[in-house]
């Protein structure tokens, strides 16, 4: 699916071709995605079905809360407690680590609060949210009459008390998606009945004034979707919404692109281990999709429990003497090249001395204890091939190495020779990544597996040390990813190569030690 560009800066903030991914599917209706920064998890919720869920790299989805009161929107405050709103209660609500359950606002002057739906946090610790009557209609809350004859947008103050009214009482129909810009000082809501996003000024009091419409016409005749969920960017630019997906407004309204999404897109967040995978909640689904640019810096982005570091800048791998410690829930392990053709006798590169060099450093057998232990603690397992079609075409002869994998037959797709070999065969759960260059990086959906599963510290093991595993070493540390090169999981032609690759480029790139170092270091 190829997303909308309709100005030259939407290309500057996602890749027009990049990979919608689906989490799951099945759900009702889902909503309220965000993104835990030390627990690295997801959390979403099925309002109809009245379940909040949650997603790891582990487990995959799992049922956290069941009633959930219908929630929807949700967010974390600067202490990483959990904001709720609560469609069956009509409440904003705080849920604290240990459980306990505190509720922030469920009326105003008297009257029940229509249904809190999205909710933002400045850094002062005020927190503004919305209120259309959606959660008292069937199917999405409890159908119930109205108290309250408007809609409107309103702050808790830190302190905990009321709940101020923002803005006019009448001024929107169903006040949904909010968001401050970077600097906080304009607060945008959108309204999903009369399809436009309003912007207003954020006073030193927190109250809001000097409204003004700041996109408008947000409906299709063609595609579904409304304005709904509404997030800023680190730029400032707004991601709504809308009719076939994610729309994206520059600051001065502009509308510069569209992220296409095969289901109808209700909201989103980012989150990740960079806070560059976009979540979004749409209907049946959960989906991702990588971006080149993060959010504003909200204050839970940088939140700590108790002695883990910040979220935006995750603590490097631990090393103490000679013993490494890793976290298994941030590790992938990278299985690259280690395909017939490139280690075994009889296969096209028999003759450069790679299969004698394989049986030397024992990599078959160490990359095979090193993933049967990954995936019991949890780590990520990729496959990365080197795969052509017959005649390999698309494949560019600008270096003897294509040349002589094209003069080979090498590689090539359904042969013995592309399959992996024995003893290391995909497993369920585990992922396959094909490429057609050096780097197990370039062109492939490699970064969009790591985004998506939260996973920052890399375990690069394979064949070719001094190319494919130098290459994706070099970018790995390159795009800010931790790189562990277990150098007995690696071989090449010779001794010699091998050596000088890991004695000299990897010790900078690179935590350079060794299958059973790396057992360990997960735990």
């Amino acid at each position: 699916m190829t997303h909308a560009t309709l100005r030259p800066e939407f290309e500057d903030l996602i890749d027009p071709y990049a990979p919608v991914g689906q989490l799951g599917t099945g759900f009702t209706f889902t909503e309220g995605p965000i993104w835990h920064p030390v627990g690295r998890y997801l959390l979403f919720s099925d309002m109809p079905a009245d379940v909040r869920r949650r997603w790891d790299a582990t487990r995959g989805v799992v049922e956290v809360k069941h009633p959930s009161n219908k929630c929807n929107g949700m967010t974390y405050d600067a202490d990483l407690n959990l904001i709720v709103c609560e469609h069956a209660t009509s409440s904003l609500i705080r849920e604290r680590p240990d459980g306990r359950r505190e509720v922030l606002a469920s009326h105003f002057e008297k009257q029940e609060l229509n249904s809190p739906n999205d909710v933002c946090v400045h850094s002062s610790g005020a927190i503004y949210f919305s209120d259309p009557w959606y959660g008292r209609m069937p199917v999405y809350g409890v159908e119930r009459p109205r108290q309250l004859g408007f809609q409107g947008v309103y702050r808790v103050p830190p302190d905990g008390a009321a709940p101020q009214l923002l803005v006019d009482r009448y001024l929107f129909e169903q006040p949904n998606g909010l968001c401050f810009s970077p600097d906080e000082k304009r607060l945008y809501v959108n309204d999903t009945v009369q399809t436009l996003i309003r912007v207003f000024d954020v006073e030193a009091d927190g109250s809001l004034s000097n409204a003004s419409v700041f996109a408008n016409g947000i409906r299709s005749e063609l595609e579904p979707g409304v304005p709904d969920g509404m997030k800023c960017d680190q730029r400032g630019n707004i991601w709504v919404t809308a009719p076939g997906g994610v729309w994206v407004y520059a600051m001065n309204g502009d509308l510069l692109g569209k992220v296409r999404v095969p289901e109808l897109v209700a909201n989103l967040s980012w989150g990740g281990a960079d806070f560059r995978t976009l979540f979004m909640t749409a209907t049946h689904s959960v989906y991702t999709v990588t971006t080149k640019i993060g959010p504003r810096a909200e204050p839970y982005m940088t939140a700590k429990a108790g002695a883990d570091a910040t979220a935006l800048s995750p603590p490097a791998p631990i090393v103490v003497g000679e013993d490494l410690q890793l976290d298994p829930k941030r590790c992938a392990l990278i299985i690259q090249d280690l395909q017939n053709d490139v280690i075994m006798e009889g296969g096209a590169f028999a003759e450069s001395g790679a299969p004698a060099h394989a049986r030397a450093q024992h990599v078959v057998d160490n990359v095979r204890r090193l993933a049967d232990a990954a995936r019991a603690r949890g780590v990520v397992v990729i496959h990365v091939w080197f795969i052509v079609e017959p005649g390999a075409p698309g494949l560019t002869l600008n270096a003897p190495l294509f040349e002589g994998l094209v003069d080979s037959k090498a590689m090539v797709r359904g042969s013995w020779g592309a399959a992996p070999v024995a003893g290391l065969e995909p497993r369920p759960g585990d992922f396959i990544v094909e490429k057609m260059r050096m780097s197990a990086w370039e062109g492939s959906r490699l970064e969009t597996i790591l985004k998506a599963t939260g996973r920052d510290m890399l375990i690069d093991t394979g064949a070719w040390t001094n190319m494919s595993i130098e290459h994706t070493a070099r970018t790995g540390a390159d795009k800010g990813y931790f790189m562990i090169v277990p150098e007995d999981c690696c071989s090449t032609m010779n001794a010699e190569w091998h050596n000088a690759s890991i004695n000299f480029a990897m010790q900078n790139v690179a935590i350079v030690t060794s299958t059973d170092a790396v057992i360990r270091a997960i735990g």
